[in-house]
């Protein structure tokens, strides 16, 4: 069977620097730092009291009037999720039932999702009261946890935070009624996910994918375990915008944050039928897990890292010469930094010292399942704006990172771009895209 080629035909993002992809674009390319003090909760106390939120916004806004009642089941991740969702199917000039129930020019059968989301922690206003009440002498109670806390929660609870509820519901706002998965491996979910999707539409499952991710890591609980971790930055809550500084000598941990990346796939030849604006082809994919015994850190040398961009090299048919763009993990954690730079070193020899490296996450954060998805659409807009914008909080190398990122802007074109990713737990994730410069749609 010949594999269908894949492309990428919108885009859909809800970021620290806006509630679209081109408030992203325009953020990243102005160099504004999306980073601030946590506004969500007071976080004083806290040795880092920052993080990346996402702009005020209604979630009402991004349903059909018929759904909006499902908006009380949606925790913050799914809302983030449905929003990226809604635009990137409006970008794509696709009508789904979301859009226009009257007009829908979709085949919901031949129509796939796959969507990364965290491990979702649920909030502390619904669970403290339940807790509260089921304390004896000071200590919890499972027996009164039983009998009186569960009355202070809504039998419905559970929906709200579940992982595979993202994809749920964007499936039933689009009538999405093929292959669907959740992917649920922490920073990594995105790139699988997207890459899986792209794997659905190429052995001719689907001939249209949603696919990529969405996480709210700003939450009471989820930082306290960060800061305990010691993985994020906590010499710097008054100067929030210089914070993150992935692979900079003065890099002294990541910054966590919220968002959501959604992206339109489809064969390339269903693209092309219905004369869509094509943006850039999904050239490769690849993956890998390998285990470090200190689960806070990565393994020094990256193997699974390098294992990934390897195969995703592979899968694309090209090797490092033909690589314009690399868009990093990057957290700013210094051992976790230096061990992905020796993994592109190793994955692609002397050329890494000549590609572009552009990390994101200085001004966006480390926004969990989102940020694979947020890194490609802008890999996608950096293609087809022929501009790769510079990095910020980076003045000098961290000792032993010979990766050449980017100080300045620079112009021309992209043909491929590597964009990567790794979790603590061992999992990674690399995928190359390829340019398509206008000769394969409109």
């Amino acid at each position: 069977m010949t594999s269908a080629r894949v492309v990428i035909t919108g885009l859909g993002a809800v970021s620290p620097l806006g509630l679209t992809a081109a408030e992203l674009w325009s953020g990243l390319t102005a160099g504004r730092c999306g980073i601030a003090r946590i506004k969500a909760f007071d976080p004083t106390g806290l040795p880092c009291e920052l993080a990346g939120e996402v702009p005020p916004y209604r979630v009402q806004d991004h349903v059909p009037k018929v759904l909006r009642k499902a908006a009380k089941l949606m925790c913050r991740d799914i809302e983030l999720s449905v929003i990226a969702a809604k635009e990137a199917v409006a970008s794509s000039g696709l009508i789904t039932k979301g859009v226009d129930p009257e007009k829908a020019n979709v085949d919901p059968t031949r129509f796939a999702i796959n969507i990364g989301a965290g491990m979702i922690s649920c909030d502390l206003e619904e669970l403290g009261p339940a807790t509260a009440a089921s304390v004896t002498d000071g200590r919890f109670d499972l027996r009164k946890w039983g009998k009186d806390g569960m009355r202070q929660i809504t039998p419905l609870w559970l929906l709200k935070y579940l992982p595979n509820m993202l994809a749920c519901h964007i499936g039933i706002i689009h009538d999405i009624q093929g292959p669907s998965n959740t992917i649920t491996c922490a920073e990594a979910s995105a790139h699988l996910a997207i890459g899986e999707a792209a794997q659905i539409i190429a052995r001719g499952s689907a001939d249209i994918a949603l696919a990529g991710g969405a996480e709210a890591k700003v939450n009471m609980m989820i930082m306290v375990r960060q800061n305990l971790l010691k993985r994020v930055v906590m010499n710097r809550n008054d100067t929030p915008e210089s914070a993150c500084r992935p692979f900079d000598v003065d890099a002294a941990g990541a910054v966590f944050g919220e968002g959501g990346g959604v992206l339109v796939l489809e064969s390339l030849d269903h693209a092309q039928a219905r004369d869509a604006r094509i943006l850039a082809e999904i050239a490769g994919i690849g993956q890998s897990h390998s285990i470090h015994t200190p689960y806070a850190e990565m393994e020094p040398e990256g193997t699974g890292i390098r294992i990934a961009v390897e195969k995703a090299m592979a899968d694309a048919g090209i090797g490092p010469e033909d690589l314009d763009l690399i868009l990093p993990h990057g957290t700013g954690v210094p051992h976790d930094d230096l061990a992905e730079a020796r993994a592109l070193e190793a994955a692609l020899g002397p050329a890494v010292r000549r590609i572009p490296v552009w990390p994101t996450k200085s001004l966006l954060s480390t926004t969990g399942a989102a940020a694979g998805a947020l890194d490609i659409i802008a890999a996608v807009k950096a293609m087809n704006e022929r501009l790769i914008p510079p990095a910020r909080n980076f003045t000098k190398p961290a000792s032993g990172c010979d990766l050449s990122i980017l100080t300045q802007s620079r112009g021309g074109r992209i043909r491929h771009a590597l964009c990567c990713s790794h979790t603590f737990g061992g999992q990674t994730a690399a995928v190359v895209l390829k340019s398509i410069d206008g000769g394969a749609g409109r």
